[in-house]
């Protein structure tokens, strides 16, 4: 007999549209209208077309409720060899970041150089996408990735197939495919989860995967650049919403 799935209510009449429930309209304070319109800091210049890149992509993500509060970070690869990494600062609202609200952090996660601001405490998970190819890292956390993270646990991850939106993951060309998506327990110790992660890829070389979902926590996924990333999780986030409803979750 297959492992019983954790019993949870079903939330689906909460959540008839993503701009029913989000979408939030608070005005910003003084403090995040001048984050949002200061000048670029002249060390950050040549990162300019990435940084704008990864603020268009919070204000999507926060406007469709996948980025909430200070929750979620992105990165952009900004240089190979060494690498380099351009990564949302910590505590930031995504939905409204400034061009200032980003780190270049090097291989091992840490500030490339002096005087920037703290980076992600998650930033080695974005190391070990970009070592093994990613252009682009995005991490968010939304509703149906929160609950079905954990409504799926027991099986270790979640099988998406047969959906014509299975097309927008890069390399499938067709509705009649199968994805696998793992879920990894959420801990506080992110080196420990880092190799966790990294220590699945080594045992499924020939599985593909295009991201990821932390327990409880939000999804991991990335692409060759930022659009591709973006495209990528949205596509999941809409397979993983279609899931979630066809799922009686009671």
């Amino acid at each position: 007999m297959g492992k019983r799935l954790p019993e949870i209510r079903d939330h689906s009449n909460l959540l008839n549209s993503p701009c029913d429930v989000f979408c939030p309209t608070i005005p910003l304070d003084s403090t995040e209208l001048m984050s949002q319109h200061e000048p670029i800091k002249p060390e950050l210049q040549e990162y300019e077309t990435a940084i704008e890149g990864l603020r268009q992509t919070g204000h999507q993500f926060w406007t469709r409720g996948w980025s909430l509060g200070t929750s979620s970070n992105y990165s952009a690869v900004v240089g190979r060899d060494p690498l380099r990494l351009l990564v949302t600062a910590s505590g930031k609202d995504k939905g409204h970041l400034g061009p200032n609200d980003f780190v270049v952090c090097d291989e091992l996660g840490k500030p490339a150089f002096e005087n920037q601001p703290k980076s992600s405490a998650e930033t080695l998970l974005h190391c070990l996408a970009a070592k093994r190819g990613a252009g682009a890292i995005l991490h968010t956390h939304s509703v149906w990735c929160t609950i079905l993270s954990e409504h799926f646990s027991p099986l270790g991850g979640i099988r998406i197939s047969d959906f014509e939106m299975l097309k927008g993951l890069e390399g499938i060309t067709t509705h009649e495919a199968s994805v696998w998506i793992p879920i990894f327990d959420n801990t506080q110790d992110i080196p420990s989860l880092a190799v966790r992660v990294e220590q699945y890829f080594a045992e499924h070389p020939n599985e593909p995967c295009w991201g990821y979902l932390i327990r409880r926590h939000g999804m991991y996924t990335w692409g060759k650049n930022i659009a591709e990333a973006r495209r990528h999780i949205e596509i999941l986030e809409f397979l993983l919403e279609c899931l979630g409803r066809s799922t009686k979750l009671v």
